[in-house]
């Protein structure tokens, strides 16, 4: 699994690890000075010697790249942040496949439903259920009810 962290701060934890090899420091009390396991000092240590500083230093990521930068991402949200009429729904209510519409619309890309869900996750939103209540429903005379009617029905406990 890849730590945590971008390329180039891993880079440098990396290069921080080797100058403090080259100052004499031990394996346990450069893993603890940098946040790494031993194991990964002795791993890194072991790259340089074999193959110099370049062996350490941040590769590419392999892959293939997102069909929606950051930019891209940013821009979509600012898309749902207007609303789902705005986009032209009949309701205000933002869904996987009326996401899926605005995308291609604006961006001339085509993503799976089941795929919305990772780049809005990525966006730090989360799935929401919309509650499902009467358009009647009168909140006053409910709490009306619950404080003047409910004591009277409720049955006493036994005892």
């Amino acid at each position: 699994m890849r730590p945590s962290g971008s390329a180039e701060f891993l880079e440098r934890r990396r290069l921080r690890a080797v100058e403090y090899l080259d100052q004499g420091l031990h394996l346990g009390e450069i893993a603890r000075k940098v946040g790494v396991d031993r194991r990964s000092v002795r791993r890194w240590k072991a790259s340089v010697l074999k193959s110099g500083p370049e062996a350490i230093r941040a590769k590419p990521q392999p892959g293939r790249p997102p069909r929606l930068n950051q930019r891209a991402k940013k821009r979509l949200e600012a898309v749902l942040l207007q609303g789902a009429r705005k986009a032209g729904f009949s309701t205000d209510l933002w869904t996987c496949p009326r996401i899926v519409h605005v995308i291609q619309k604006v961006f001339g890309v085509r993503f799976h439903v089941d795929h919305i869900g990772r780049i809005l996750h990525s966006l730090g939103w989360s799935p929401q259920k919309p509650q499902r209540r009467a358009v009647e429903r009168d909140e006053v005379a409910i709490q009306r009810w619950v404080q003047a009617d409910w004591p009277r029905v409720k049955k006493t406990p036994l005892g």
